[in-house]
């Protein structure tokens, strides 16, 4: 069991990885990305998408470590798309229907709806033409995307979020810019608990924390599960936190 440790949003999250997963999943699928890249001679970009709370940040982390400790793995970036969240004063000031109630864009923080898809896009745009990109970060102690916060400079590069494989007009033109696409799947349950934890890891107390996540998190989820194309490496994660092919 590989123990791993890592600071994501500014929160210390602890996750174990079976070696079964390590030997059986997450090598092979490192090597595969490696050897497509040196075939393709520029820039691979590899999407995984997966729904919130199923611990995508932190498995993209912990395959940059590996990809650090094997030979033969080319050297690879990972990044998010949760730097294109609107900003906080766009969310605020804009509105939209949710169960019949109009209410603040703010109030479904995380939604589809509230990325800057179209931004999103052209910087995907950029990334594949090669060469040094920047790329922005969420920084949830200012509740807003921090622009140019990291350089993409690898020819592998990992992009992980939550919808970047959803079956909908514009995500779905998203997906298509992807050499290679994974997906990671989770029980709604397990995720609803994760999402509460998480919640109140900032300070939250349990019932807003529940209220919060049932209102805007668990749609998001369903809709993840229901509404994302398949993948060419699909994994699913259990309570135990191990992974397994699908």
């Amino acid at each position: 069991m590989a123990a791993f440790t890592a600071d994501i949003n500014g929160i210390e999250v602890h996750a174990h990885y079976s070696e079964r997963a390590v030997q059986e999943i997450f090598l092979p699928f490192l090597h595969t990305v490696t050897d497509m890249q040196r075939a393709k001679g520029s820039r691979l970009l590899v999407m995984l998408a997966a729904p919130p709370g199923a611990g995508k940040t932190t498995l993209l982390a912990f395959l940059k470590k590996l990809s650090l400790e094997e030979k033969g793995i080319s050297p690879m970036d990972v990044i998010g798309m949760d730097g294109f969240h609107r900003r906080q004063e766009y969310l605020l000031s804009h509105r939209t229907v949710r169960n019949g109630e109009e209410i603040s864009l703010v109030r479904i923080k995380g939604a589809p709806e509230t990325f800057d898809l179209a931004r999103l896009t052209e910087r995907v745009r950029q990334l594949l033409q090669g060469g040094p990109c920047s790329w922005p970060i969420y920084d949830r102690l200012l509740h807003n995307p921090v622009e140019d916060a990291l350089e993409v400079r690898e020819n592998v590069v990992l992009l992980e979020g939550n919808y970047l494989l959803l079956d909908e007009a514009g995500w779905r033109d998203l997906s298509g810019y992807a050499d290679y696409t994974v997906s990671v799947r989770a029980g709604e349950n397990m995720l609803r608990s994760r999402l509460i934890e998480r919640r109140m890891h900032t300070g939250v107390d349990r019932k807003a924390s529940e209220a919060f996540v049932d209102f805007s998190d668990m749609p998001n989820v369903r809709l993840c599960l229901a509404r994302s194309r398949k993948a060419d490496l699909e994994l699913a994660v259990d309570a135990d936190g191990e992974y397994h092919r699908v």
